[in-house]
């Protein structure tokens, strides 16, 4: 039986009601693979090579990146794209790219360095994973092509795995809408002295360009390989986002529009046939791997990608980033708002999906570290949003999985787990909440805290907090903090403590903000429970 044949069977059955809608998704999704998937893997293979290229511009456009740093590995990253928002700009060949990597800024103490491969089933970006080197210690990093030079990069590896960590410090940051704002917030961090960067989710946004914002999409919606690769070359061709990225490892996670809005596993937001669904989501895993500084393990296959993966940073981190769309169920009640429904407490739902959570659950368990930290992508404790009687929940996020959190905390109470730093993205807010075991129980034991980071720029310039929230936060007590300014969170961790500095800026929709502090808290060994040791509100 051909493609075709399989997927009308597999529709007949469906409209017979011979299978449930998760089940026709996943049988589907699989016959898909069976052809895509393939096609996909054999085009990643090298091609004819192009030794002596000649460009029409400058090819370094979209600057450099490092990311996934390990103790004595890091992987460098850049894009030759000398018309970046047309395609790149360059030909079907492969192009040799020779890299270095020294010690020093102005490169007198080049240590390692060898000749990768701008592949062009690859959009002409370049991985190289660089081994060799040195734990806990600042590198330099460029790329050469032809005559043209790349900028400096610069970046750290991780300390030896347990050995003796006095701290660490690192910002994480979410949700860019380019056409919403600018990216001065990066521009800031770019100036902090930090070891390395979470990046959560949202990316890029898929949507197709409007009217009346700061900045214009480059397209209509975008669907294929091509639209992704110009949406994100026109995202990283923004200075202030290049200049983040040149200075820190970063280690990234996607949310949902990287591919398509609250997007959950193999189902799209609308009601549409899977097949289209699954090649926009192959294509978009695709451009996500070619823009980010990924490993090789993380190459796609098809419509997969390998994203949740392990951290250690000394005998201080456990660090754990999480990939909780690829493999979640479908949103409970329809998705959006609601109160909480036998679907949505469901124990045979899940977020992030079987394995993943063992591979979670058997990390947390081995953790000798002071810190087990979780980055991941959407609001983690319990938030009702209904005022007065009545609860009401975000179907998208871990409310919608309630289950599946359970789960995770009733392990962490059974291990005597007290230190749970959960680092949250999505929601273009800042919160500050104390992980119960219990959400139901504000008494219950606290097990540690949840720091959501606002957005870089989605939603444009917004507002410190309205009456609306101020009410949220009273109906749940275990949230501490909101804040609806723009910006990102600067933590810093020590064996003593965890403290969480909220950085904003009072508007994106112009370029140039200042930044400051808005409120910090502080998270105590042996004394759960957030403090909050700084408030920068601003009093009339």
């Amino acid at each position: 039986m051909d493609k075709e044949q399989l997927f009308n069977d597999l529709e007949q059955r469906f409209r017979e009601g011979k299978m449930d809608r998760r089940g026709f998704l996943q049988a589907t999704g699989k016959v898909a693979l069976a052809s895509l998937g393939l096609t996909i893997a054999a085009s990643l293979k090298g091609g004819p090579v192009d030794a002596a290229p000649k460009f029409t511009a400058y090819p370094f456009t979209l600057g450099v990146a490092s990311g996934d740093p390990w103790p004595d590995s890091v992987v460098l990253w850049t894009r030759l794209a000398p018309d970046p928002m047309n395609g790149g700009g360059m030909s079907g060949s492969d192009v040799p790219v020779k890299w270095e990597v020294a010690t020093d800024e102005k490169f007198h103490k080049i240590v390692r360095q060898g000749v990768g491969y701008a592949r062009a089933q690859l959009g002409h970006s370049v991985h190289v994973e660089v081994d060799g080197l040195k734990a806990n210690q600042v590198y330099y990093y460029r790329f050469q092509t032809g005559k043209e030079m790349s900028p400096t990069g610069r970046t750290k590896t991780l300390p030896a795995v347990g050995s003796k960590v006095s701290k660490m410090t690192f910002a994480f940051a979410s949700c860019q809408h380019y056409e919403q704002g600018y990216y001065s917030a990066y521009r800031h961090m770019a100036e902090e002295e930090l070891d390395l960067v979470f990046h959560l989710g949202d990316y890029i946004y898929e949507g197709g360009a409007t009217t009346g914002k700061p900045r214009l999409h480059n397209s209509p919606e975008i669907m294929t390989l091509t639209d992704y690769r110009n949406r994100y070359a026109q995202y990283k061709s923004d200075g202030d986002l290049q200049a983040a990225h040149a200075k820190f490892p970063w280690v990234v996670t996607p949310d949902d529009h990287e591919v398509e809005n609250n997007y959950a596993g193999l189902i799209p937001e609308a009601n549409q046939p899977v097949e289209p669904f699954l090649a926009r989501r192959a294509a978009a895993y695709q451009a996500y791997y070619e823009h980010m500084p990924l490993r090789s393990s993380s190459l796609p296959n098809g419509f997969t990608i390998q994203l949740y993966r392990h951290f250690n940073y000394g005998d201080l981190a456990n660090i754990n980033v999480l990939d909780t769309r690829q493999f979640r169920d479908d949103q409970a009640s329809g998705d959006g708002s609601k109160p909480p429904t036998p679907e949505s407490t469901s124990v045979d739902r899940s977020i992030m999906g079987e394995e993943q959570e063992q591979w979670l659950l058997s990390g947390l368990n081995q953790s000798q570290a002071q810190w087990n930290i979780i980055a991941q992508q959407v609001f983690f404790c319990k938030r009702d949003s209904r005022i007065g009687e009545g609860e009401q929940y975000s179907m998208d996020a871990w409310d919608g999985y309630s289950a599946n959190r359970d789960r995770i905390l009733n392990f962490a109470k059974q291990k005597g787990l007290s230190n749970l730093v959960v680092l949250t993205g999505d929601v273009h807010a800042n919160w500050a909440s104390d992980i119960k075991a219990d959400f139901n129980n504000p008494d219950s034991e606290t097990l540690g805290a949840e720091f959501v980071g606002t957005s870089i720029a989605t939603t444009g310039d917004g507002v410190d907090i309205t009456d609306v929230q101020k009410a949220i936060i009273t109906e749940n007590p275990h949230i501490k903090f909101y804040n609806g300014q723009r910006g990102y969170v600067r933590c810093t961790a020590t064996h003593d403590s965890m403290q969480a500095d909220y950085r904003v800026v009072p508007y994106v929709t112009r370029p140039g903000a200042p930044i400051t502090t808005r409120a910090s808290f502080l998270m105590e060994k042996g004394k759960p429970g957030l403090q909050k040791i700084y408030d920068g509100a601003v009093t009339v």
